[in-house]
């Protein structure tokens, strides 16, 4: 006889509180044709094997995962998710925060600018 204390109800419980592959069901290969045109960039064959893109797609996938899942848990302690909180797990790795500071700065430069444009092209219309 099935004991109703170990049923699957309560496994699903345990396994629903710890990330696991199977509870996260995500579209493979989504990334396949940019992973191909990425690693062309970097030097591999215009048309590198299958396996070898699905592979890196899961690396990935897997560490963009796990840094998000990170920050995540940085974050609970303030009751958020922040930048911040990726910039602290970047701390030890300057290549990697400084391209993120360098990016988000570039996002800031181009939001005045579009800010700016709009500015300019509602004058331009009130002219008109």
């Amino acid at each position: 006889m099935i004991n109703p204390s170990t049923g699957p109800s309560s496994k699903a419980k345990v396994e629903s509180s710890q990330p696991s592959e199977t509870s996260f069901k995500r579209k493979r290969g989504v990334f396949q044709k940019d992973f191909q045109q990425m690693m062309y960039g970097f030097g591999d064959d215009p048309n590198p094997l299958p396996e070898t893109v699905t592979l890196v797609e899961e690396i990935v996938v897997e560490y963009v995962t796990d840094l998000a899942h990170k920050a995540q848990d940085i974050g609970s302690k303030r009751g958020k998710l922040s930048v911040e909180d990726f910039l602290f797990l970047f701390r030890k790795d300057l290549p990697k925060l400084n391209r993120c500071t360098e990016l988000l700065s570039m996002q800031e430069e181009l939001k005045q600018a579009r800010k700016a444009f709009e500015v300019d092209e509602e004058k331009l219309a009130t002219l008109e």
